[in-house]
């Protein structure tokens, strides 16, 4: 791939993440958009603070614990995640639902995987919220059924008219394209993206991916286009606002 071309067109793109927390029977790769770009000072990108992929083997708890001044989205496109908390919900999040937890002043939540549950791997997205100590609450329920090969909207900014918000300018959409698909990202005036392949190959306009790796696109005019390789791809993409306002005390993201 010709990362020069690719660069002079907004585009950046980044290997695997190498930063991979093992702990047994949960393990955790973090994904990290400002180090997409060159000489950035902030591993995150604006309020998109940190993408991970996370796996929980069959019975597997982690235990109560609290997060604090972020915004957290579980996104499980396969498997079940167990969740809950001092506030007495227990939810499970599937490929039919989405969970965000909005940490605010302080949230205790416990998650966990059955015996018989399957092997999960999915997405917790930190979303860096502009104000430290907001309230805290949870968001769960079911998301809209998906269309091939058409990016559906998962999360939107608070006050957006959408089930599921954030308290940041970050949009966050997900696709399935078949083999060869191609599907032009959303368009929001004043918005980069940050689009991960979550499973398969995709290439946008020109920077190639495998399962697992990222690009930034931080270009003008045209959104880019996200085209599915032989075996077809599941993708997230991220639509940031780089310049709005973020706090950075959150547990994890920061």
């Amino acid at each position: 791939m010709d990362t020069t071309s690719t660069a002079d067109r907004g585009l950046h793109p980044a290997p695997r993440s190498e930063v991979f927390q093992d702990q047994g029977k949960f393990r955790t790769r973090f994904n990290f958009p400002g180090r997409n770009l060159p000489d950035h000072d902030d591993h995150g990108y604006g309020p998109l603070s940190t993408v991970v992929e996370s796996f929980m083997d069959p019975g597997t708890l982690i235990r109560m614990h609290q997060h604090r001044d972020e915004e957290i989205v579980s996104w499980v496109p396969a498997g079940a995640m167990r969740h809950d908390d001092r506030e007495g919900n227990e939810l499970v999040t599937d490929s039919e639902h989405l969970l965000v937890m909005n940490a605010g002043s302080g949230f205790w939540h416990a998650e966990e995987t059955l015996a018989d549950d399957p092997p999960l791997r999915m997405l917790q997205i930190f979303v860096r919220p502009q104000e430290i100590g907001l309230e805290p609450g949870i968001q769960h329920g079911p998301l809209p059924d998906p269309e091939p090969n058409e990016w559906r909207r998962v999360f939107a900014p608070a006050g957006a008219d959408h089930l599921f918000t954030v308290r940041n300018a970050v949009d966050c959409y997900d696709v399935r394209l078949d083999a060869g698909a191609g599907a032009t990202l959303p368009e929001i005036e004043g918005r980069d993206a940050y689009v991960y392949v979550f499973e398969g190959t995709a290439a946008v306009d020109g920077a190639d991916l495998d399962g697992t790796e990222s690009v930034l696109w931080t270009g003008d005019g045209a959104s880019p286009t996200v085209t599915a390789g032989d075996e077809g791809a599941t993708v997230v993409a991220f639509l940031v606002d780089p310049d709005a306002p973020v706090t950075r005390q959150g547990t994890i993201g920061r």
